[in-house]
């Protein structure tokens, strides 16, 4: 019995898929059959990542153009899932992205997205690939 799932969604660069993506990756978890950890909790932080990482494609490292798409592959395996976000950018250094400012004097959102990844996932890339860049995320399931 073959206990692997891989997937891949090529959606238009437009924040209106970004529900829809997030709701694969909820449906994803309620596959993974021997998976033992809190199934709701490990859904809902896929769907923030998938969500996350869109949203900065989207609008970062394709910045809108409506005629660019992003490309997500997700793998998922009994040990491990992961999620790659595919963007047409220039690239930026993903150790260079501050974490957010959350002093109640000075509101500073920038990085929002990348600190609430790595807060969820075990391990988080960005690197060149496939002529753009990739944000690879993985979650250890074992």
């Amino acid at each position: 019995m073959k206990n692997r799932i891989d997937m891949e969604i090529k959606v238009p660069n437009q924040t209106s898929y970004l529900a829809m993506v997030g709701r694969i990756g909820e449906d994803l978890v309620r596959q993974l059959v021997r998976y033992q950890g809190d199934r709701e909790e490990l859904a809902q932080h896929l769907n923030v990542v998938l969500t996350e990482a869109m949203v900065n494609a989207i609008k970062h490292a394709n910045r809108a153009d409506p005629d660019k798409d992003i490309v997500i592959r997700i793998s998922a395996s009994e040990q491990e899932i992961t999620i790659r976000v595919y963007d047409s950018g220039s690239g930026f250094d993903l150790c260079s992205i501050p974490d957010p400012c959350f002093d109640s004097d000075r509101i500073d959102d920038r990085g929002r997205g990348i600190f609430i990844i790595r807060s969820l996932m075990d391990s988080v890339e960005y690197r060149k690939a496939n002529g753009g860049y990739v944000l690879e995320m993985k979650k250890l399931l074992a």
